[in-house]
């Protein structure tokens, strides 16, 4: 004779040993396909940052003239509709308002910091030569244009919207900001091999470095591109440690900028 409840226990009993691995199989099968997932949406992500910087840097190169000053601002508010699309905050993308202030102390130092080398390196013979550039010898109003109106419309926004922005806090959210950085500036340095095809061409002190033939021009092109991945490595710390792309758009802009400025001078 069978206990009171036997029968529904012994019905209970498959089911532990029976039923219950099924629900843990089906939830293993959920585990697992839900970090799949969430793996799956950032890489997407990512490839279309990718994709949208290269059409941005397509049209500089190849569209009409002075494109990029339209295609860089289009490109850079796409990657942001882009970075909200996938749940990032502004301040994942260096842009909340809590780091606005921090961001700002940085920049200001960094444009600080790099005049002062600058305005050092432009009186000595040793280093005057790096800044003449036969692109600004046509006067302090084209160096201006450039420095305030074509670098910071062109060059800065998108790239650091790109680079330190989107495509960092996709890839901190994911890897952490070690991985973030070396992809970031990585990318980065590959990004300057279409500018740096001229390099040695426009730049005597580069030409007079690695010269002015074909193997000049890929000895500057690889000298490019290991500088700005150093340089990206650089940018990513400013904006990881501000938590604010006003870091290293200051940075970015001081050395460009004020760059121009440097060289139309030195070269007049």
């Amino acid at each position: 004779m069978r206990p009171p409840g036997g029968h529904d226990g012994a019905r209970r009993r498959p089911s532990r040993r029976g039923e219950a691995p099924d629900r843990r199989d089906g939830d293993a099968r959920q585990v697992t396909a839900e970090p799949s997932t969430r793996r799956a949406a950032p890489l997407r992500a990512v490839a279309a940052v990718v994709g949208v910087m290269v059409v941005v840097a397509a049209a500089g190169r190849f569209g009409p003239p002075r494109t990029v000053l339209v295609a860089g601002p289009i490109g850079a508010v796409g990657l942001l509709v882009l970075a909200r699309s996938t749940g990032l905050s502004a301040a994942e993308v260096g842009l909340g308002r809590a780091s606005w202030r921090r961001g700002a102390a940085y920049a200001a130092v960094c444009v600080g910091a790099v005049a002062a080398v600058y305005a050092v390196a432009a009186v000595l013979p040793a280093t005057r030569t790096a800044f003449m550039d036969e692109r600004y010898r046509g006067g302090m109003a084209t160096a201006l244009r450039t420095a305030f109106v074509v670098i910071p419309l062109g060059t800065i926004l998108f790239e650091e919207v790109a680079f330190r922005g989107v495509l960092w806090g996709l890839l901190n959210g994911q890897a952490g900001p070690a991985r973030a950085t070396l992809v970031s500036s990585g990318l980065f340095g590959l990004w300057h091999v279409l500018p740096s095809l001229r390099l040695n061409r426009v730049n005597p002190a580069v030409a007079g470095l690695v010269g002015s033939g074909p193997g000049g021009q890929a000895l500057a092109v690889i000298g490019a591109v290991v500088f700005t991945a150093a340089a990206g490595v650089l940018l990513c710390e400013l904006r990881r440690r501000s938590g604010s792309l006003l870091a290293p758009i200051g940075l970015h802009w001081a050395v460009n900028g004020l760059g121009v400025l440097v060289a139309a001078g030195v070269s007049r």
